[in-house]
């Protein structure tokens, strides 16, 4: 890419960002909401798709292949890792993030089944 100022704009955002969430608290707080925004999307899809009951096989295609897709690219053996300050291994902050949400996508789903099943 060529060296524009917005590129420039950008690279400096983004790093700052990235230094910004090195915080152990910063990136624990965001994983935690991730999570419970995958709850509230779980229970959304479930109930907009549960009323008129003409998208529920679709949805849940659609989300079979989303939690499979993150699951093999989060789970997958080529993928690479960096390793934090005490020699543990720790994967991208995006990475853990949309595998939170994912957690919380199944974790709803499970429970909107049991509300089902009473």
């Amino acid at each position: 890419m060529q060296n524009t100022r917005l590129n420039n704009l950008f690279d400096v955002i983004l790093s700052r960002l990235g230094q910004w969430f090195i915080n152990p608290w910063r990136r624990i707080s965001l994983i935690l909401i991730s999570l419970l925004l995958g709850i509230f999307l779980g229970t959304a899809v479930s109930t907009t798709a549960g009323q008129t009951a003409d998208w529920d096989v679709l949805a849940a295609g659609v989300l079979i292949i989303f939690t499979e897709t993150i699951s093999r690219f989060v789970y997958g053996s080529n993928r690479r890792r960096t390793s934090s300050t005490k020699g543990l291994s720790r994967g991208s902050l995006w990475v853990e993030s949309l595998n939170a949400l994912k957690i919380g996508l199944v974790y709803s789903m499970f429970l909107e089944a049991f509300k089902l099943g009473s």
